[in-house]
């Protein structure tokens, strides 16, 4: 095995790992959501993603589909449903090399409300902006919905989708998974906020200082 199948291996070991570090966190469940990780090597250009319809842990290395940017799949298995969010927000976004898309139970609450989360906490800024954008909703796996999370990520690193779930990108993988589970920490709080009434939101001047910070 030569440096670049070894590079890869390894990156495919870290999607699976991240697959279960999020069922492991609470932030997902069982076959729900799916991880990728930027690839280019040897002439591919494109990312490796989690398949359709396989448990977590019973993924193998071999398991994990490369995609390319055509949207042309490499593997024994089919790549997830969503890979076209994948591939559409590595186009758009050249700053990310991972993305974790979750189920959360939170962050799925307020989406099935068409909830983003504003800036009631100053730590909404972790996301990249002033809030926390909710997509409109769409078919899963369809076009429509990739074009709506590109949108709702512009200037941001995650978003909500509508009736669905979130999508959380990083620069690596843990970065990704460790913005997830503080947008699923943040959503728990706001849900938790709204029982009593409508939270005290901060200003954009303060946000933008936060941001700044």
């Amino acid at each position: 095995m030569n440096a670049a199948q070894n590079a890869e291996r390894l990156l495919r070991e870290r999607v699976i790992a991240t697959a279960l570090g999020m069922n492991a966190a609470g932030i997902n469940r069982a076959r729900a959501g799916n991880v990728s990780a930027r690839w280019r090597a040897d002439g591919f250009d494109g990312f490796l993603i989690t398949p359709t319809g396989v448990a977590y842990d019973r993924l193998s290395p071999d398991d994990i589909v490369a995609v390319a940017r055509d949207g042309e799949p490499r593997g024994r298995l089919l790549p997830s449903s969503e890979w076209r969010f994948h591939r559409d927000i590595y186009a758009a976004r050249p700053d990310a090399s991972a993305i974790v898309h979750t189920h959360a139970p939170f962050c799925t609450t307020l989406a099935c409300l068409g909830r983003g989360i504003p800036a009631f906490h100053y730590m909404v800024a972790v996301a990249g902006g002033r809030d926390i954008r909710c997509a409109p909703y769409a078919t899963f796996g369809t076009e429509e919905l990739s074009r709506h999370a590109v949108e709702a990520l512009e200037g941001r690193k995650a978003c909500l989708l509508a009736n669905h779930g979130m999508i959380a990108m990083g620069r690596d993988l843990a970065g990704a998974f460790k913005l997830a589970v503080e947008v699923e920490t943040l959503a728990a709080m706001y849900w938790r906020a709204l029982q009593v009434g409508e939270p005290v939101l901060l200003d954009a001047a303060e946000m933008g200082r936060v941001i700044e910070k």
